[in-house]
């Protein structure tokens, strides 16, 4: 068993899974919505000014991944934080864009490359740990998302994860079957659907 092609393949899919998780949570929601911020709060972001962020850092840490610093000088980092009215499709673009370059990356990269070198703010990291930075800081971004639409969401919302006063009988569906050897995220990336 190559433990690097392991990796790498278990990276992509929890990257596909917060990807997915963000969208769900987005789908629940107006247009308007998104755009909305909780009263009272000038530090609180919209769930917009989020996907922009997070698109921003993207399009900057993925593009030409091996041959240019993860922060890129045409990136306007506080720009992405300005809350505004965002229009759906357009913000929608912009994160279909921003993950397609992620995967383009991830799907590109071979298992030896994992320790070569690559900067982000002239700071050197291996592959690995480039992309252990992203996979913590994208999840942060996509739980701030779900929050604040179960905050904004006006009547039910449709649990993203395991229902309240479900988890009992969950566990025993789980158990009741075989164990397998698979990754977390299979059987959450087909509930998501």
């Amino acid at each position: 068993m190559d433990v690097n092609k392991v990796y790498l393949e278990s990276v992509n899919k929890q990257f596909l899974y917060y990807k997915k998780l963000a969208e769900k949570a987005v789908e629940q929601l107006e247009p308007e919505q998104l755009s909305s911020t909780i009263t009272g709060h000038d530090e609180i972001n919209s769930i917009a000014t989020v996907m922009k962020h997070m698109s921003g850092n993207m399009l900057s840490r993925w593009t030409d991944f091996f041959t240019s610093d993860g922060e890129k000088p045409w990136r306007d980092r506080d720009a992405e934080f300005v809350n505004e009215t965002a229009d759906r499709d357009e913000l929608l673009a912009q994160w279909e864009e921003a993950w397609a370059r992620l995967f383009q990356v991830l799907d590109s990269l071979k298992p030896e490359q994992l320790l070569d070198i690559v900067y982000i703010r002239n700071e050197g990291h291996t592959v690995m740990e480039a992309i252990n930075r992203q996979l913590a800081h994208y999840p942060y971004h996509v739980g701030q998302i779900v929050y604040a639409a179960k905050l904004l969401k006006q009547g039910s919302w449709d649990s993203l994860s395991i229902p309240k006063n479900s988890s009992k009988q969950y566990n025993e569906n789980k158990f009741i079957q075989e164990k397998t050897v698979k990754h977390f995220t299979d059987d959450e990336l087909k509930r998501l659907k």
